[in-house]
């Protein structure tokens, strides 16, 4: 059973740009290098609004067990590094995990 952990975040427009390269940078390859078994990938969604510019991340996982070894036994809470704190204006203080029931690909 594949898992989606699913978070918003929203910055200014300003910061959009710093937050994306922390992201890049600092944040993603940082959840890379611990190796957590059955993380499967991290996709980065990003849409400008009005007054704001709008960040989703969707990490895939082998299982929820998997989602458990990357945040313990409180999974649902949001992993948020203070560095994206200081340039996030708001953010989901808990992600959503959906099971996967189908998935298809048109390449």
């Amino acid at each position: 059973m594949t898992i989606k952990r699913i978070w918003h975040g929203w910055t200014t427009p300003e910061n959009g740009d710093v937050y994306e390269n922390l992201l890049r940078d600092e944040i993603f390859p940082g959840i890379e290098a611990r190796g957590i078994r059955g993380l499967r990938g991290i996709e980065l969604l990003r849409r400008e609004l009005d007054d704001s510019t709008a960040f989703i991340t969707i990490m895939t996982f082998d299982s929820l067990d998997n989602v458990i070894d990357f945040m313990g036994d409180d999974y649902a809470r949001s992993y948020v590094p203070d560095a994206a704190q200081k340039v996030l204006q708001r953010y989901d203080d808990f992600s959503s995990h959906y099971e996967v029931t189908e998935s298809r690909r048109y390449d």
